[in-house]
C-alpha cells in the first residue's frame, strides 16, 4: 500500500513539473494557443466559403459546424499525442532524462503523470477553441449533448494515449530526428479519421484503416452529440471500440517503451540531443 502511495506521489510530481514548465514558457504557450484558435477558425471558415462559392445551394452553417467539430476534436487528441510523445525530448531539453529513467518509479506511474497532465492541458485548449468558435460563428449548443461529448473525449484519450506511448519510442531510439518522425503517425491518422470529410469518400482500402483509428470513433460520436444531440446511451457503438483499443494499446505501448528504454541505455542514446 505504501509503495502504491509513493508511486502516486511520484506521478503527481510529473504533473507538477509539467505545469511549472508551462508557466516558465508562458509566452510560447500563449503563441501556441492563439495559433491553435486561428488555425481552427480558418478551417471552419471553409464552410462559409463553400456556401458562397456554391451560390447558396450549400448549408454553410452546417458545414461550419461539421468542420469545427472535427477540428476541435482533432486538436484535443493531437495535443495529447504530442505531450506524451515529447516525453523523451522534454527530458533531454531539461537535462533530466538520465535521472528520470533511472528513477525507481515504474514506467506505468511515470506515464500516468505525463498523460494525466496532457488530458487536462488538452481540455483547456479545447475549451478555449470551442468558446472562440461559438462566439465568432454565433453557434448555439443548447440542443447538444455536452456530457456525451465529454465522455467521448475521455474514452478517446484512453486509446490515443496508447498510440502516443508507442510514438514516444521514436525520440528514444532516434535522438536526432525522432520527435519529427512522430509526425508520420499523426499524418496517417489525420488522413484516415474523417476529420474534415466523411471517411466514406476515401478509397475502400483506406476506409479499412479508418476503422483502426480511435479518432474516427471520437469524431463521429462528437458530431452525433454536438450536431444531432444524440443521447448518451446511444454512444456505446463509438465508446466500446475506444476502450478496447486503449486496453490493447496501453500495455503494448508500455512494453515497447520498456524494450526501447533498455536498448537506449545499452547503446548510449539517452543523453544525445541531436
Amino acid at each position: 500500500m505504501s509503495t502504491a502511495i509513493s508511486e502516486l506521489k511520484a506521478s503527481y510530481a510529473f504533473i507538477e513539473r509539467n505545469y511549472n514548465i508551462v508557466k516558465r514558457y508562458w509566452a510560447w504557450e500563449l503563441v501556441w494557443l492563439v495559433y491553435t484558435v486561428a488555425n481552427s477558425l480558418a478551417v471552419s471558415y471553409i464552410g462559409l466559403g463553400f456556401e458562397q462559392l456554391g451560390g447558396g445551394g450549400i448549408d454553410g452553417k452546417y458545414f461550419v459546424l461539421y468542420l469545427a467539430v472535427g477540428t476541435i476534436v482533432w486538436r484535443y487528441l493531437s495535443v495529447i499525442f504530442y505531450w506524451v510523445t515529447d516525453l523523451v525530448g522534454l527530458e533531454r531539453w531539461e537535462g533530466t532524462i538520465e535521472y528520470t529513467l533511472m528513477d525507481p518509479i515504474t514506467r506505468f506511474f511515470h506515464m500516468l503523470g505525463q498523460t494525466a497532465f496532457s488530458i487536462v492541458y488538452s481540455l483547456v485548449h479545447t475549451g478555449v477553441v470551442l468558446l472562440a468558435t461559438m462566439l465568432l460563428f454565433d453557434i448555439s449548443l443548447s440542443n447538444a449533448n455536452l456530457w456525451g461529448f465529454f465522455l467521448l473525449l475521455i474514452a478517446g484519450s484512453v486509446s490515443f494515449i496508447g498510440i502516443s506511448i508507442v510514438g514516444s519510442v521514436l525520440p528514444l531510439l532516434f535522438p536526432e530526428r525522432g520527435s519529427q518522425m512522430t509526425h508520420l503517425i499523426i499524418a496517417v491518422l489525420l488522413l484516415v479519421s474523417g476529420v474534415y470529410y466523411p471517411v466514406e469518400v476515401l478509397p475502400g482500402w483506406l476506409q479499412v484503416f479508418s476503422r483502426f483509428s480511435p479518432a474516427t470513433y471520437v469524431i463521429d460520436g462528437a458530431r452525433a452529440t454536438l450536431l444531432d444531440g444524440a443521447p448518451t446511451l446511444s454512444l456505446w457503438p463509438y465508446i466500446w471500440p475506444l476502450l478496447i483499443m486503449g486496453a490493447i494499446a496501453i500495455p503494448m505501448g508500455l512494453r515497447i517503451f520498456h524494450w526501447a528504454e533498455r536498448y537506449a541505455k545499452r547503446t548510449g542514446k539517452l543523453h544525445r540531443n541531436g
